[in-house]
């Protein structure tokens, strides 16, 4: 018997994510602990019309126009494919070289839809998110944590990337000088 836990990352996890991750199942008693990394594909439709919604009104009124025609797609999917696969072998490799048995794969789902379904599958006992931080999402409490909260029946701890647990505890200090 494995004690499952699933991991949502939203990019690659630094050393410092995977060990401070292992180090939460330090002496769990259930048996061995098994990491299902997910990792959302990015929406190259999305990413391309965010691209052209951050251009200013002068850039656009004095560029010539873009037509979507003139973007080729299929170039941006792969781009995201290959962003997202990088992200998840990466993530991977150090939570291996931390010690710990992972596995992942890339999910096109809305992102907290596959983390409930993997939960399930895979009879998961506590699950993870690693974002950035996401200040008016979580004031909303419509980010990824308070979502999955409401929607899988397990416990679900949010953790900055690439923060040390005495940085996210605030004061302050980290990444995100909050």
């Amino acid at each position: 018997m494995t004690y499952d836990v699933v991991l949502l990352v939203e990019r690659a996890l630094s050393a410092t994510d995977a060990e401070q991750v292992r180090s939460l199942h330090e002496g769990v008693e259930e048996g061995p602990v098994h990491y299902h990394v997910l990792v959302p594909l990015e929406d190259a439709a999305a990413r391309i019309e965010s691209a052209l919604g951050s251009l200013s009104a002068g850039e656009v009124m004095s560029s010539p126009a873009m037509a979507m025609s003139d973007v080729d797609l299929d170039a941006v999917r792969k781009d995201c494919r290959d962003r997202s696969q990088h992200d998840l072998d990466r993530t991977l490799e150090v939570l291996h070289a931390a010690g710990a048995t992972a596995e992942g794969r890339i999910v096109s789902d809305p992102p907290i839809d596959a983390l409930s379904a993997v939960v399930t599958e895979v009879d998961g006992r506590e699950a993870i998110i690693l974002t950035r931080p996401h200040v008016v999402a979580e004031f909303f409490h419509v980010d990824w944590t308070s979502r999955a909260r409401r929607k899988i029946g397990v416990p679900v701890l949010h953790l900055l990337e690439h923060e040390t647990f005495d940085e996210q505890a605030g004061g302050g200090e980290g990444v995100s000088g909050f």
